[in-house]
């Protein structure tokens, strides 16, 4: 298949009142979504010692040791279109990604068993990436693995999950034990990542189209980040008031929410930067909160977040 590079060994480890809107500020020089500052190696502190339930539920996941950097890096969006039918390439988020791991040339795993391994989509994601700086595998669970699923996601320094169904990708990488493999990886410093439910899956849950056309929660997602997320916050009309009532009626903690072609990167379980593929746009990030009774949603447009 394009741009398929054969795995390399294991690299070292590091050691281990409903609708109220209001914008948060960003810092002016990170329009584009590119932080200065905020990298692997130059990141500010984590704040508040949170601890998150993990792939096993009700375990609490020991968070890693203070020099380890944890990325996540969750989106309605990664690639974009090229004006040609069905080719895409790496849009700003995606390549924030690969800034992330601090390699020179990452080694991408791509997840894509949200849609069941779709070899369509699969081959747009190799092609995509065939000009891009890394290296690229796939891990597949259809119709059986294609690999040991630690040894693949062991090598990874970028793992990149795709869309579809989060609840038959839950189910699936419990089955297999990807759920744990990927627990492991967060803790060493791989840098996770996705689009959709590539997105929901590193949080509590969030509204899905998983069980049919009318939205519905899923809420025992990894829960890596202790928060409920919404996707395609502003082309998909049920998203945005059904993440208001879980949020409102405590199905969902405070969530975070990513219009089309926006990320939301965490360090740690810290929310500190929104990148957008498309700058020029109105397009944007969202925190939504219950407080004093009310549902409130606050705009978190493209750049470093200021706490």
């Amino acid at each position: 298949m394009p741009g398929l590079q054969q795995a390399r060994s294991p690299r070292p480890r590091h050691v281990r009142g409903y609708h109220l809107v209001r914008s948060v500020p960003t810092d002016p020089r990170l329009c584009l979504g590119v932080a200065d500052g905020l990298g692997p190696s130059r990141a500010p502190a984590d704040h508040g010692g949170l601890q998150s339930v993990g792939a096993d539920r009700g375990r609490e996941i020991p968070m890693s040791s203070p020099d380890v950097d944890r990325w996540i890096v969750a989106s309605s969006g990664g690639f974009v279109g090229t004006g040609l039918w069905g080719v895409m390439r790496p849009g700003r988020i995606f390549t924030r990604a690969l800034e992330l791991s601090g390699r020179p040339r990452p080694r991408v795993l791509l997840v894509l068993t949200a849609s069941g391994d779709d070899p369509q989509y699969l081959a747009a994601m190799y092609s995509a990436l065939a000009d891009t700086d890394c290296d690229v595998d796939h891990l597949a669970l259809f119709p059986q693995p294609n690999r040991a699923v630690d040894d693949a996601i062991d090598t990874a320094d970028v793992v990149w999950v795709g869309g579809g169904s989060v609840a038959n990708l839950l189910a699936l990488w419990r089955l297999h034990g990807v759920d744990r493999a990927l627990v492991r990886a967060w803790e060493s410093g791989t840098v996770l990542g996705g689009v959709s439910a590539g997105s929901i899956c590193w949080h509590v849950g969030g509204p899905t189209d998983s069980f049919g056309s009318q939205l519905a929660p899923v809420t025992d997602a990894l829960a890596l980040l202790p928060y409920g997320n919404g996707v395609h916050y502003d082309s998909e009309e049920q998203r945005r008031p059904l993440l208001h009532t879980l949020v409102g009626n405590g199905t969902l903690p405070q969530s975070y929410a990513t219009d089309d072609r926006v990320a939301i990167v965490y360090r740690g379980t810290q929310p500190v930067e929104v990148v957008s593929d498309v700058p020029d746009s109105d397009a944007a990030a969202y925190r939504v909160v219950q407080r004093d009774g009310a549902t409130i949603e606050e705009r978190l447009p493209p750049g470093r977040l200021v706490t």
